[in-house]
C-alpha cells in the first residue's frame, strides 16, 4: 500500500501514475472539500501526454477543453501595448486554465480509477521506520511508502530534511486577480481583451503583467509581478490568499497601456490577492533517512509563476516515481526512491531556471529600447518548447540502468550523494 498525502494536482497525478503501474494507493487530504479558489495555471504537453496514458483520451480532452483556446500569445511594450513578439501559446504554458477546474477533473479521474481519496484527514505525524502516518484523530496508518505531495508548507519535507525549512523572499511580489469578465466587455478600452480567449504579457522595467481570458472572455485573470524595492516589502507571509490593496496596485501600473489599466481598475477589490513570492534553495534530498518517505511536486521542487511548469513537473515526477517503485519491487524501496530523486533533480532544476530566466529577460528588455536599440523578438520569448517533447516515462526507461547502478553502489557503501550541497549558490530562486 502506498499513501499519498495531498489531493492537489501533484498528489492526484501521483495516485494516477501509481495506479497505472498496478499499485494499491490511497490519498489523504486535510481539507474536507475544495473550493474553486486561485486563478490560472498551465498544463504542458509533457504532462498531458502522461495523463492521457493513465486516464485515456477522455481525460485528455476534458483537460484541454478547460484551457485557454487562443492560438498565440503577445508580448507587449509596457507603455502602449506595442507587440514586441508573438509566439504560439503552447510554447508558453500549454493550456492555461483555472486551477480549481483542473483540480476537479484530476479528482474525478482518480476516483474513476477506483483510488480512494479520504478528505478531511489531516496528517500530523510520521513514523519513517515503519513507515506510517498518524492522523489528527490519533489513528496510525501503515504503508510501504509514503509520498509527501503536501505542497509548499509540507510537513513531510520537514521530516525528510530533519529541520524546519523556512521560506525566504525572492525579492518579487505578485498581485493577482480572477473575476468575471462581463463588466469589462462594456468598456471600449477593454473590449479587445474580453471578446475572445487571449493571452497578453506587458513587460516593463522590473515588472510585468500577464493577462488571460477564459470561456471566450467570460472570466478574466491578471497577474502583476514586480520587484520589491524596500526591505519592509520583503517581509513574507507564505500564503496564496493574502488580501491585496488595489490602491497599491494602481501605483505599480503607472504608465501602463491604458487598455490594461482600465481592466485593472475595474477589478473588484475583494478579488485582489497579494502574493509575496517565496523561494527555497534546492533540497539536498527528497527522501527520508529510512528511504521510505519521499517528496513530490511543490514540497520539493517549487516553481516560479513564470516557469508555467509547476503542475507539469509534478506530473512528470509522479510518472518517474511510479516506474521506479515498479522496477525495484516492494522489497527494495530504498533503491526505488533514491533512483527517483536522481532521475528527477536535474530536470526540475532546468524547468525552475527557465522561470527565472524569462522573468529577468522581460524585466530588462526595455532598457535596450531606452538605449535606442531594437528589441530582438527572440530575446523576450518564452523557451519552454524543449520541455514539451520530453517523455518522463521513456526517459526513465532509457536511463534506469545507469542511474540505478549508481544508486545501488551508494546504498552498498552507505554514502548517498546529495542532490544539492547546502551552502552552494542556487541558480534559481523558486
Amino acid at each position: 500500500m502506498i499513501i499519498v498525502i495531498g489531493a492537489g494536482l501533484g498528489g492526484c497525478a501521483c495516485a494516477l501514475a501509481l495506479h497505472h503501474q498496478g499499485f494499491d494507493v490511497v490519498v489523504y487530504e486535510k481539507l474536507r472539500h475544495f473550493k474553486r479558489l486561485g486563478d490560472s495555471l498551465g498544463l504542458g504537453e509533457n504532462a498531458l501526454k502522461l495523463l492521457r496514458r493513465w486516464g485515456g483520451q477522455r481525460l485528455y480532452d476534458r483537460l484541454t477543453e478547460i484551457g485557454n483556446q487562443a492560438p498565440d500569445m503577445q508580448i507587449r511594450r509596457w507603455s502602449d501595448g506595442k507587440i514586441l513578439a508573438q509566439q504560439p501559446l503552447m510554447d508558453r504554458a500549454g493550456y492555461i486554465g483555472h486551477r480549481g477546474d483542473y483540480r476537479e477533473v484530476f479528482l474525478q479521474a482518480v476516483r474513476h480509477a477506483g483510488v480512494g481519496i479520504l478528505m478531511g484527514h489531516e496528517v500530523v505525524a510520521f513514523d519513517e521506520s515503519k513507515p506510517s502516518i498518524t492522523l489528527a484523530d490519533g489513528q496510525e496508518v501503515p504503508a510501504d511508502v509514503v509520498v509527501g505531495a503536501d505542497g509548499i508548507k509540507s510537513r513531510a519535507r520537514e521530516l525528510v530534511l530533519g529541520f524546519k525549512d523556512h521560506p525566504r523572499s525572492s525579492g518579487y511580489s505578485c498581485f493577482r486577480a480572477y473575476f468575471p469578465g462581463v463588466p469589462l466587455k462594456q468598456d471600449p478600452l477593454c473590449r479587445d481583451l474580453t471578446d475572445h480567449d487571449c493571452v497578453n504579457i506587458w513587460i516593463g522595467d522590473d515588472t510585468h503583467v500577464v493577462q488571460n481570458t477564459l470561456r471566450g472572455g467570460e472570466e478574466f485573470n491578471w497577474i502583476l509581478t514586480r520587484k520589491l524595492s524596500h526591505e519592509k516589502d520583503m517581509e513574507i507571509t507564505e500564503s496564496w490568499f493574502q488580501e491585496g490593496d488595489l490602491e497599491e496596485v494602481w501605483k505599480c501600473i503607472e504608465g501602463l497601456d491604458p487598455r490594461m489599466v482600465a481592466a485593472i481598475k475595474k477589478t473588484p477589490s475583494d478579488k485582489v490577492l497579494d502574493w509575496k513570492i517565496c523561494y527555497r534553495d534546492p533540497l539536498p534530498t527528497w527522501v527520508s533517512k529510512s528511504h521510505k518517505i519521499v517528496l513530490l511536486g511543490d514540497s520539493c521542487h517549487l516553481h516560479l509563476p513564470t516557469s508555467a511548469q509547476g503542475a507539469s513537473q509534478a506530473t512528470e515526477s509522479a510518472a518517474v516515481l511510479a516506474i521506479c517503485l515498479n522496477f525495484a519491487g516492494r522489497d527494495n524501496i530504498p533503491f526505488a526512491t533514491r533512483t527517483y530523486e536522481k532521475l528527477r533533480f536535474a530536470r526540475t532544476r532546468q524547468s525552475q531556471t527557465n522561470g527565472e530566466d524569462v522573468r529577468d529577460r522581460w524585466h530588462n528588455a526595455l532598457r535596450l529600447v531606452n538605449e535606442g536599440k531594437e528589441i530582438d523578438p527572440e530575446s523576450v520569448k518564452m523557451r519552454n518548447r524543449p520541455l514539451y517533447a520530453f517523455d518522463a516515462e521513456a526517459d526513465t526507461l532509457q536511463r534506469w540502468h545507469t542511474v540505478s547502478s549508481q544508486v545501488a553502489e551508494e546504498l552498498r557503501v552507505g554514502e548517498i550523494t546529495p542532490l544539492f550541497h547546502v551552502g552552494a549558490k542556487a541558480a534559481v530562486r523558486s
